[in-house]
């Protein structure tokens, strides 16, 4: 008999107590600094084909600007009850954009964590996941020509002249009218930024063997106005980039470091309840001539050679920046439609495109995305400069096709600015069905976007028949379908049936500028 069985056993074990106990944890409100109101498209991420081109950034006009109150698109309403109705496969998530990622300078503790160590964090993630997905790499991400030396033709928009005293913003930081200028190095040798009055400010380094040499930096004034650019917000966003991106770990101790680093200092010079202004000032100047010396010596174009892809963050920084002087001065040029005509416009947002083009059709830098109906050309963009492709747009609407004009030339400066070769863009004006340049991109085309939530029934079948042409494998995104009821077996004698495999996938909430809801997308590949 078992010594610890049958009926005879004289070890009996008794059953186990288990105490419980109710904790309660009280969540201490932690005070804040109020914050101007987000501007209502640009600010975050935003990107996409006009006629279908949604717009998510912080435009100068209020939320009106985003087209949501008669805008072609179906309501928020609409889509949830659409949501309801439907069984979603995929998991809802909520948008996170760079405007989300703003920085609260509301604690006065050095004890205190203040999320410090969350650039830490996220840096050993980025590389983390970088090792684990599989990456381009072909993809060649410095640029050549903005280290090798001055280009004193380079012409971009100053952050001066969109938010400034002369734009009605006021001083923040107990600022002087006369203290408010500052500039910001950015991590290539290009030349500096002129200010809005065609005086070119100077940051001078020691001479090294006997020549001057004239660092690279962005003009701002610290001042603040609604819908305008935060010049204190972003000044601190640029140097967390460069400490993220262009290096390693021990190269930016000085910039991350918890308790002496410069970003450290930035957000306690500007905590609401210190507002250290010349602490400001000095903490920039020093990463001014840090981030320099590191330039000069090669260090970041060394590090620029060692990466095949830009963390999204960076991605949508980036183009924000670009949208927010070009485009969202002007927005409401955009808000002129004919609703039940293919001249609407909408935009598809940051988080979206990379989510289709990096994640469900893995484009690479060999190969070629196009736009039909590329409005403010700002998937193009994201396209070139996230996956380094050739990227092709065609857009009709004149509003939309100047202000893209607009956003390429700032875009080229900027990628020089921040030392990054994108891909080529090309974009056309007018009707995509009758340009021949289009026609023959679209031989060549691997990805291609149609944002044809509202076209109408005439365009998309004329779309299907351009299709015939397009290469085996080619995969088209689009808002709705081109196959009558692509789940159905008995579309013989439909065009797109016969040519396309159709797949129907579900964006989340944020993903697009004309509703907070989530809705169907579909993925067509040419058979």
């Amino acid at each position: 008999m078992p010594l610890l069985g049958g009926k005879g056993n004289k070890f009996k074990v008794e059953p186990p107590k288990i105490r419980i106990e109710k904790v309660l944890v009280q969540r201490t409100p932690t005070p804040s600094r109020p914050k101007p109101k987000s501007r209502p498209g640009p600010a975050s991420a935003g990107a996409s084909s006009s006629r279908s081109s949604p717009v998510h950034r912080p435009s100068p006009k209020p939320s009106s600007a985003r087209h949501t109150s008669h805008s072609p698109y179906p309501s928020s309403s609409d889509e949830k009850r659409l949501d309801r109705k439907r069984k979603a496969g995929a998991a809802s998530s909520t948008r996170r954009s760079p405007a989300s990622e703003r920085i609260t300078f509301d604690k006065d503790s050095d004890a205190e964590d203040d999320g410090w160590m969350d650039l830490d964090t996220r840096k050993r993630q980025r590389r983390g996941t970088s090792e684990d997905k599989h990456l381009d790499s072909n993809r060649r991400l410095r640029h050549p020509r903005a280290f090798e030396g001055r280009n004193d033709n380079l012409a971009f928009v100053h952050a001066v002249e969109v938010a400034s005293l002369e734009e009605k913003c006021v001083p923040v930081m107990g600022a002087q009218k006369e203290d408010v200028a500052i500039e910001l190095q950015y991590p290539s040798l290009q030349p500096r930024e002129k200010c809005a009055t065609n005086i070119i400010s100077l940051s001078l380094r020691p001479p090294s063997a006997g020549e001057t040499t004239l660092t690279m930096s962005c003009r701002f004034e610290l001042v603040w106005g609604k819908d305008k650019i935060d010049a204190v917000e972003a000044s601190i966003r640029i140097v967390r980039h460069v400490a993220e991106t262009y290096l390693t770990e021990d190269e930016a101790e000085p910039f991350t470091n918890h308790n002496t680093g410069l970003i450290r200092r930035l957000e306690k010079a500007s905590n609401r309840n210190i507002q250290d202004l010349a602490g400001f000032k000095t903490a920039l100047h020093e990463y001014n001539e840090t981030l320099l010396g590191m330039v000069e010596d090669g260090i970041i174009a060394k590090n620029l050679d060692k990466m095949h892809e830009l963390p999204r963050q960076l991605v949508a920084f980036i183009l924000d920046q670009i949208y927010d002087r070009t485009v969202a001065p002007k927005v409401e040029l955009l808000s002129k439609y004919e609703n039940g005509t293919d001249y609407v416009y909408g935009e598809l947002l940051h988080p979206f495109i990379s989510k289709l083009l990096v994640e469900q059709t893995k484009m690479t830098s060999d190969q070629v995305f196009v736009d039909l109906g590329s409005g403010v050309g700002n998937v193009c963009l994201q396209a070139a400069l996230e996956i380094g492709c050739e990227s092709w747009g065609c857009e009709m609407m004149e509003n939309a096709c100047n202000l893209a004009e607009a956003q390429i030339k700032e875009f080229e400066a900027r990628c020089m600015l921040w030392g990054i070769k994108p891909g080529r863009i090309h974009l056309e004006r007018g009707d995509f069905r009758k340009n021949p340049v289009i026609h023959e991109a679209l031989k060549r085309a691997d990805v291609i976007l149609v944002n044809n939530k509202a076209f109408t029934s005439q365009l998309n079948d004329d779309l299907v028949r351009m299709f015939l042409d397009l290469k085996s494998g080619c995969k088209i995104i689009s808002l709705r379908s081109f196959v009558a009821d692509f789940k159905s077996t008995h579309n013989i004698n439909d065009v797109g049936s016969t040519i396309l495999d159709v797949e129907e996938c579900i964006y989340p909430e944020g993903f697009v500028s004309w509703t907070n809801a989530g809705g169907p997308y579909f993925i067509s590949s040419r058979k």
